[in-house]
Parts: structure tokens; sequence; C-alpha cells
């Protein structure tokens, strides 16, 4: 049997993945904005030093090309932090490109003039502005003033040859004629690389792409340059829950550069979650990344930032693989009685499993069948007798919940002791 005789994928149905890579800079990338954007969640802790560093290997690992390391107009102590990750980024030879979040204002350009001559590298310059009319309005600025603060930083940043990702606030609340107008002056200025942002949460997928094919088939070509040589990022956040959504639908409609956090840490509601997109993007064949490490990073991310990771959460939640359910887990365990992993992965599963390094597990409950008792009793080194069965069988019927494993060995051990 052809594994792929065993599922009709509906996805794929009148449906292509069309890129034509003579139009981008490069293939699709992604930018880890957990230590920038993500540490402004009202839950976050901001990790040491040493745990930013681990935290930064897994990105290198799990081939994430961009990070943005922080903001160096918080203070000395976050310049301090960012020199230790660029630190760590030129010994180890990394591949992954540094960015910083900055205003546009030259006083948090300046340090990364410094960082830049100290560590010999390039490090982007995502210097943000709101667009949007209620921003505006709220702040009382002038679209006059916003293009004179856009080209007083773009110019400074370009002029110390520091690469600067021109980056819109609310960009999906903005009006087309001044979103051109202020991208088309960073870029006539020497900006290469444009970020379009949802900041507030508010855009569905059909907004993202109205939005960012008007960017690449108005905005850029009238600005005087080829739709190769600006970089086209999407930042999205969480408000609606249409993170991952969004994000598949920037890469969809062309972004290059796809930004997110682990486990979609940030603000409010947090920001798009790039583990999902990367587990989304891959399981549609549209990269090839090997994503084994990332339940680690996710973990990791969950320890060292203290947000909570909900056991439901989609891949990397405690229960996301596990099953108590008689039918369920009757399935699965047959798919593994036959030696099949990948069957065993997909039976009762959108995702893979061991594509993102976690498996299948089968516990024991109120819902559960005689398959899961005899399978967990077998992998826990215990002989299945038909008493012993029965015995769980009743015990799991008066649960309320899953059992834990340790509580299943306690009812054993309390069956052999009678």
């Amino acid at each position: 049997m052809n594994e792929n005789d065993l599922i009709y994928d509906w996805n794929v149905v009148d449906y292509e993945f069309n890129r034509n890579p003579s139009n981008h800079p490069h293939e699709i990338w992604f930018d880890d904005e957990t230590l920038r954007d993500g540490l402004q969640s009202p839950s976050a802790r901001n990790p040491t030093i040493e745990e930013k560093i681990e935290l930064l290997s897994y990105m290198e690992r799990l081939g994430i090309q961009k990070v943005d390391l922080g903001l160096p107009g918080a203070g000395p102590f976050h310049v301090n932090h960012i020199d230790a990750m660029l630190s760590q980024i030129v010994e180890n030879d990394y591949q992954i490109r540094p960015g910083c979040a900055v205003r546009t204002v030259i006083g948090d350009i300046e340090p990364l003039v410094d960082l830049q001559a100290k560590h010999e590298m390039q490090i982007q310059a995502s210097a943000f502005l709101g667009t949007s009319p209620i921003r505006q309005f709220a702040e009382n600025w002038t679209m006059e003033r916003i293009l004179s603060t856009a080209e007083e930083a773009v110019s400074f940043a370009v002029d110390n040859d520091i690469p600067v990702m021109f980056v819109t606030e609310d960009t999906t609340r903005s009006k087309p004629d001044e979103i051109k107008a202020v991208y088309t002056r960073a870029i006539e200025l020497g900006a290469d690389r444009i970020c379009v942002c949802d900041t507030c949460g508010h855009v569905t997928p059909n907004g993202v792409k109205q939005l960012l094919h008007f960017i690449q088939d108005e905005v850029i070509p009238d600005a005087g340059v080829k739709r190769r040589d600006i970089e086209v990022n999407w930042h999205g956040h969480q408000d609606r829950g249409l993170g991952v959504a969004n994000n598949l639908a920037a890469a969809e409609a062309g972004a290059d550069v796809i930004h997110g956090t682990a486990l979609g840490i940030g603000e409010r509601a947090g920001n798009a979650p790039l583990d999902q997109t990367l587990v989304n993007l891959s399981l549609m064949g549209v990269i090839d990344n090997d994503l084994t490490l990332l339940n680690e990073y996710m973990l990791k991310a969950h320890e060292y930032v203290e947000v909570a990771l909900p056991r439901n959460y989609p891949v990397f939640g405690e229960d996301a693989f596990e099953t108590g359910t008689g039918v369920h887990a009757s399935a699965v365990i047959k798919a593994m009685k036959k030696g099949d992993h990948w069957l065993a992965d997909r039976v009762y599963s959108g995702v893979p499993a061991q594509d993102y390094g976690l498996e299948q597990v089968i516990r024991i409950g109120h819902m559960s069948g005689r398959s899961n008792i005899i399978w967990w009793l077998e992998q826990h080194g215990h002989q299945p007798s038909d008493e012993l069965i029965a015995h769980l069988f009743e015990v799991a019927k008066s649960q309320r919940r899953l059992m834990t494993d340790e509580e299943v060995e306690a009812a054993v051990a309390s069956f052999q002791s009678s």
C-alpha cells in the first residue's frame, strides 16, 4: 500500500503554492521576535543572558534566518544583552542574521553604529513608525511629520552603513496613499527592506493578501525599484486568533520574511506563533527545515520566559499527542503493533509527532477501553493478566480524568498486594 493512498488530501484540491524566485530577493525566511516583541507579553519574564543565548542557539539549529535581539533604546541593560548575543553569533559563526528594533529616532540607532563596528557585522535596524489614521489622531501627528521623522532616521542609518527595514506600525488599518507615501520615501532613501504590520491583530487572511498585493503591485514598482530588490516582511498578531492563518496567507501572497514568536508570546493576546507557522509550512511542503528540535525550543522558551503553555496548545502542549479514548487509542495501538510509525502518527492526528521530536502517548481514563490498558501494561513492564486488566478497567471507569502513570502504577501495586 502506498502511504499517499491512505490520506485523501482536500487541502491540495485546486490549490498550488506559486512563487517565482526571480521576483524575490531570497526564498521564504523567518524572523524570530521571541527575544524582543515576545518579551512585551504582560506575563513574560526577561530571561537571563545565558538563557537568551541558549534560545538563540535553538533558532540557529532550526535554520531560522533572522532574529530580533532587542530594543537598544530601552537602555544599557538591553544593549549589554544584545552585545553578548552578537558575540555568540560571531564566535560560533552562526548563519542567523541579527537585527534590533528601533524607534525612528537617531538615539535608538546610534548604539547599532558602535555594535556593528565592534562585531564587524551588519545589524538590521528595524525602524518602526505608526501610520494609521487612528494612531495619527491619538498622537496629533501629521503625514508631514511622519515623513520627516522617517527621513531623518533612515538617512542616519543608511549614512552609517546600517541596513534598514522600515516598519509601518498598524499597516493593516492605514490608508493606501499614506502607506505608499511613507514606503516610497523610505525606499528612495535607501531602505531595501520593508515590514508590513498587523500591529493590533485586526486583519483577516483576505486583508493580508489584498494589502501585500497592493505593496508589491503598486507601491514597489511606483517607487522605481524592482520587486526582487526589496525584501517584504510580514509581522502579525493574535488578537483575533488569526496569527497563523495570516502568516500562511502572507507566504502565499509573496512575503519574503514571516515574523513570529515562540508559543505566540507577545503583547496582549500575543504575536503570531512562529512554531505553528513552521509546522504548517512544513506540512504544506513549502519549507524543508529539520524541525525535530522545535519541541525542545518551545519547552525552553516556556521555561525561560515563564509564559503559560496550555496543555492543549497545538503540537507542543502536553495533550497534543496523548489519548485515553478507547476507539482512538485502539487505532493508534494497532498501527504501532504493525511497527508502522508513519501510520501511528497519522491515523488519529493531522500532525506527525515524530517530525517535531515527539511521539504518540496512550493513557488510561474513564473513556478508555481494554486496548489502552493492555498497551500501557506492556509498555511499562507488567504482564496484562485478565484479572489485572479487569481491575484497572474498573478503577479507570471511576476516574473523572485521565490517570497519571504514577496513579496507574499505584493501582497495579494495590492489586498485586491484595
